[in-house]
């Protein structure tokens, strides 16, 4: 029985010397600064496979519906003046007559186009469409 009772001593005293080097090895990387744990985050490459993954991805976001919205213009007024308003009143836009309209998607520019009629329905006519870099740019 004495036998037994020294295996689990050692036993135990093997499984604290174990977890005492584990705190060990743990503890000086708890005290890395961000800026490290940062640089091993940049270190991981990309295993996405290519173009098919992308496809796929794309898939995903198809169905989503967005706000598509056209602007004339824009213009600041104090509450004063709102307040005044009724029918008939002109508010002055920040836009020349025949100027072209922006077309943004849920609130990022994305064209700028014409108004059209088309079967007594106004509609737009995109004369220019932001590329994806100009607006990635905007974004920053």
């Amino acid at each position: 029985m004495s036998e037994q009772t020294d295996k689990q001593e050692a036993g135990a005293v093997d499984d604290w010397a174990d977890a005492t080097a584990e705190q060990a090895v743990a503890e000086p990387m708890a005290e890395q600064p961000a800026q490290a744990a940062a640089a091993e985050f940049d270190s991981l490459e990309d295993t996405s496979v290519g173009p098919v993954a992308e496809d796929e991805n794309l898939d995903v976001i198809l169905d989503i519906p967005v706000t598509i919205s056209m602007e004339i213009g824009r213009t600041n007024i104090s509450i004063r003046n709102l307040l005044q308003l009724n029918q008939g009143s002109v508010v002055e836009l920040d836009r020349l007559a025949g100027e072209p309209m922006d077309v943004l998607v849920n609130g990022t520019l994305v064209a700028h186009g014409e108004v059209v009629v088309v079967n007594e329905k106004f509609g737009i006519r995109l004369t220019d469409v932001i590329s994806p870099a100009e607006r990635v740019k905007k974004l920053k």
